[in-house]
């Protein structure tokens, strides 16, 4: 398919076509949550922990004897029963992280590509680059295009310049083409491509 290719400034700059393979698949939101499940499983820290009678401070002596006192047996004030005592089988440092069929995160990606060219939310533009590196001027430029909630997918590497200035700008992410993923794509409404970027991703995913 062919789309129009646009310039910062709200202009053209001819068309770039589309491979049907990589951008026009049908929707599979089953296949996009296992995606997106299997990213935010990767970031969570797993750094929880509690500490076991090991670990709690606390003398080790016996509370009492064992019998005649009237009173349930005890072994340590630092069982979980006493106050600032164990945690019996709580949360320890693990990887939330499961393995994910590679077959399934790349449908999962040309799913999320999809989806945004079907819904009229995806631009491609020829070039994600700004002279000056200014922040004001971005701005203005993304508020003449309407994109206030979006994703820029640059090609092998990202402008510094352009990347320095939508830092700042509060709904706009950049990303490389190899930093590509599906959880970026679906959490910001536009979905804005380079003519670099579409190359790499459909040799990336074709």
């Amino acid at each position: 398919m062919k789309v129009n290719v646009v310039t910062l400034d709200n202009g053209k700059a001819g068309t770039v076509d589309l491979a049907d393979a990589v951008f026009g698949l049908p929707s599979r939101p089953d296949i996009l949550h296992q995606v997106v499940r299997w990213q935010l499983a990767k970031r969570q820290a797993g750094t929880h922990d509690t500490k076991e009678i090991a670990e709690v401070s606390g003398t080790g002596k016996k509370p009492h004897k064992q019998k005649g006192t009237g009173r349930a047996r005890q072994g340590s004030m630092r069982s979980p029963q006493f106050r600032g005592g164990a945690i019996i089988f709580g949360p320890t440092p693990r990887s939330h992280a499961f393995g994910l069929n590679k077959k399934i995160r790349a449908l999962g990606l040309k799913t999320a590509l999809s989806d945004k060219q079907r819904e009229g939310k995806l631009f491609v533009i020829d070039q994600a680059a700004l002279p000056e590196g200014k922040t004001s001027g971005l701005a203005k430029k993304l508020k003449a295009l309407g994109w206030t909630s979006a994703l820029f997918i640059d090609g092998a590497a990202v402008d510094e310049r352009f990347l320095r200035a939508a830092t700042n700008l509060i709904g706009i992410d950049v990303l490389p083409s190899i930093g590509a993923n599906v959880y970026d794509i679906l959490h910001r409404d536009v979905l804005v491509l380079t003519k670099a970027a579409v190359e790499q991703l459909q040799a990336r995913l074709s």
